[in-house]
């Protein structure tokens, strides 16, 4: 967790013109530095920068990762240990220096384990079979964002994001530690999340809203800014296979009159998502059985 803040320090402390490289405003880019949320569609900017990764599998996906900070990249750290090791070092010598150290896989893998397993638990939780949710989601994607929050000279102009649900399963939030910045709505009233060492918080996404019946409930969060210290935060997200049916199962609905939202695919939901501003309402409430 430590390493993965560092590297995105490491990333966002880079030269303007090497971050340019990986700039794009493509939403179906699977690896792109971008602003604010949805460019293309919001009318007042947010105040945040964020480099947007595929997750899962590795393997497809990391090739596209930038190659600095030489951390980022497993090849590129691997040569650099032959080097290194060439050179008679000592691993311990090496190790400081993060190279061979898969920082950003091991996290991505890591992150992703403990995911299924907290989906196994709400499962369990809802009366269902373990593996009911994963199941369900299909073979499930993995996304990640990292945000850079600027220092803002008028903090009360603008958001970090604004007040909005995610529309995806899970998603597992690291703070910076000297910043606090995340808030939460709860009982109308926003409250402001500290940051607490090693650990991390975790979102309920609209796709458990539904699939539960509404019985977990999709969380209200937005990011503040400050003028004085720039942020750093570690978003990832699991989210359903394209082509998931997401339903509420028969175990937690009578007839179908009680299913609160209709049936349909993640593909539908996150293709709606997108073609709104981030602030527009719940989404899920489009989804509703009338």
């Amino acid at each position: 967790m430590e390493k993965m803040l560092e590297v995105a320090n490491e990333f966002f402390g880079l030269p303007m013109e090497e971050k340019m490289k990986l700039y794009s405003n493509d939403p179906s880019k699977t690896t792109r530095l971008s602003t604010s949320s949805n460019i293309q569609k919001e009318k007042i900017h947010n105040w945040r920068d964020y480099l947007r990764l595929h997750c899962y599998p590795l393997d497809k996906y990391t090739k596209e990762w930038p190659i600095n900070p030489p951390s980022f990249n497993d090849l590129t750290c691997c040569v650099k240990v032959a080097v290194f090791w060439y050179s008679g070092l000592t691993m311990e010598e090496m190790d400081p220096l993060h190279l061979g150290v898969e920082i950003v896989s091991k996290y991505c893998s890591e992150i992703r384990q403990l995911g299924l397993r907290l989906q196994e638990a709400i499962s369990e939780s809802l009366g269902l079979d373990k593996d009911y949710i994963n199941k369900s989601l299909g073979e499930q994607g993995q996304h990640m964002a990292i945000n850079y929050y600027p220092p803002c000279p008028e903090p009360e102009l603008t958001y970090g994001l604004p007040a909005h649900t995610d529309p995806n399963t899970l998603t597992i939030l690291l703070q910076d530690m000297q910043v606090t910045g995340l808030q939460l709505l709860k009982d109308g009233k926003w409250l402001a999340v500290k940051p607490f060492p090693n650990a991390f918080v975790v979102n309920i996404g609209d796709q458990l809203q539904a699939l539960s019946n509404s019985k977990y409930k999709s969380t209200w969060h937005r990011a503040v800014v400050n003028a004085h210290k720039a942020r750093i935060s570690i978003a990832s997200f699991l989210c359903p296979s394209n082509t998931a049916l997401i339903k509420a199962p028969k175990e937690l609905i009578e007839d179908e009159s009680q299913a609160i939202y209709r049936d349909y695919t993640y593909a539908e939901y996150y293709n709606k998502f997108w073609s709104r501003n981030l602030d527009q309402g719940h989404c899920l409430e489009l989804f509703k059985n009338i």
